[in-house]
């Protein structure tokens, strides 16, 4: 009898990444409240073509954007990464190098910052950040921000002011200060550099 050929299933479809993710509910959400795509990024303060492009996951938008963009949908930001690894359970897995990356105000050529979390409810609670920096051609801003901030060094080194202190972080250092204390990159020592930042925002009293 002619031996009979066992083909192995198909491997399981990949998950959608979280540029699709947050496309498509944005895309839901307008369609939902019979919206156009003109009338959103009119509110928004975006093209139309920029906007398609978002819903449809070719592009990945900074968080001052999705912050627009569920302001003109009337939604929390949060309501725009509810279809991201919606698992049943609170915990989010982002994979090596699929952290959204976002634009901050200063951000240059250069220095990429990626969200590694994404808050799902109505308040933001923290923002981490996997920031990489190889290009010291420009003098950085300074930054200020409710709550506190947590600096950990992974590669490279670099000055990091802190109001008037000026502080090196090596790998292996860390950092913790205030966010309204004025703060940011001094002087890139050796490139690569790459650091987490992790901030913390104060919750209102119950």
């Amino acid at each position: 009898m002619p031996r009979k050929t066992v083909l192995a299933p198909p491997p399981p479809p990949l998950p959608p990444s979280l540029e699709e993710s947050v496309g498509s509910a944005i895309r839901e959400l307008r369609q939902r409240h019979g919206l156009t795509l003109a009338q959103v990024s009119e509110q928004a303060s975006l093209s139309s073509g920029m906007l398609s492009k978002i819903e449809t996951g070719q592009t990945a938008a900074g968080t001052d954007t999705l912050a627009r963009i569920a302001r003109a949908l009337g939604v929390s930001m949060g309501m725009l990464f509810s279809k991201y690894d919606a698992t049943g359970t609170s915990a989010q897995h982002v994979k090596k190098g699929q952290g959204m990356e976002v634009v901050r105000r200063g951000t240059k050529s250069g220095h990429t910052y990626h969200l590694l979390a994404y808050d799902q409810g109505p308040v933001k609670l923290f923002e981490p950040f996997l920031i990489t920096m190889d290009d010291d051609s420009e003098r950085y801003p300074t930054f200020q921000h409710p709550g506190s901030e947590f600096l950990y060094m992974l590669e490279g080194r670099l000055e990091y002011r802190c109001a008037q202190q000026i502080y090196l972080l090596e790998p292996g250092d860390s950092l913790s200060f205030p966010g309204t204390v004025p703060h940011g990159p001094e002087r890139l020592v050796r490139c690569p550099i790459k650091f987490l930042s992790v901030i913390v925002y104060p919750q209102a009293a119950a």
